[in-house]
């Protein structure tokens, strides 16, 4: 009796602690993108998606391994379900919606050129003829293309490849979201007064997470983690925390 009791209670021990276990999902961040995903001295992923993304799960009941993955690669390895959730700053586009599924809005942004610091313009259309550089694949060269100014576009893996580059003299100009833009121009110690963040478009973007197609269920908890967070005033405090009091 005593035995069949024992067994009964281990059982159930076991069955409550498999229901309590937090489901845990792999992200993908392309972790070049500075303040929003960088490598920390450790080499593991930070930032402000980074957090944001930990702070989701955490209200949400769900745990996260966050992996620093290349952007070239990302959407195929959550197509493919090798990774759950794309956190890399991932604008909600029209095309991208047509392939995958994106949780709500949980930043925002626009494009920004940068130019050296003694240089300026006051329009895309200013680039023609100039050489300008982006991270492949991401909506600062969408932009680019789309206006058709005449630039000649230069893409990179890294968007501080092309920084480099500029900085280098090999090209004029880079384009890229104005939270990485701000990064370069006023706080990588490397770049000290040597940029100008020139120009801003009028466009608004919005960044949200990336997840494979029909995936609703990881939807919604991404969705009621997002909410908790703006609610909570968490969010406001990781944008303090990586922007800034004034952003």
């Amino acid at each position: 009796m005593f035995r069949g009791v024992a067994l009964a209670l281990l059982m159930l021990t076991l069955f409550c602690g498999q229901a309590l276990a937090a489901e845990k999902y792999i992200v993908a961040s392309d972790c070049t993108w500075p303040p929003m995903e960088m490598l920390n001295a450790q080499k593991q992923p930070e930032g402000y998606s980074t957090d944001y993304i930990r702070a989701v799960a955490k209200a949400a009941g769900f745990e996260v391994d966050v992996r620093n993955v290349a952007w070239d690669g990302i959407f195929a390895g959550v197509a493919t379900g090798n990774y759950d959730i794309v956190a890399s700053s991932t604008t909600i586009t029209p095309e991208r919606l047509k392939t995958f599924d994106f949780s709500e809005p949980y930043y925002e942004v626009v494009q920004a050129v940068v130019l050296p610091a003694d240089k300026k313009i006051t329009s895309l259309k200013e680039l023609k003829g100039k050489k300008v550089g982006g991270q492949i694949g991401t909506t600062g060269i969408f932009v680019l293309r789309k206006a058709d100014v005449g630039a000649q576009i230069r893409e990179y893996d890294d968007v501080g490849l092309a920084i480099q580059d500029m900085v280098g003299g090999r090209i004029d100009a880079v384009i890229c979201d104005d939270p990485v833009a701000m990064f370069y121009v006023n706080k990588k110690a490397d770049y000290a007064g040597k940029l100008n963040l020139s120009f801003k478009t009028g466009d608004t973007e919005y960044y949200g997470f990336t997840v494979r197609k029909g995936r609703k269920d990881l939807v919604d908890k991404l969705n009621k983690g997002i909410r908790q967070v703006k609610e909570s005033g968490e969010e406001a405090r990781l944008i303090e925390k990586w922007m800034g009091k004034d952003n």
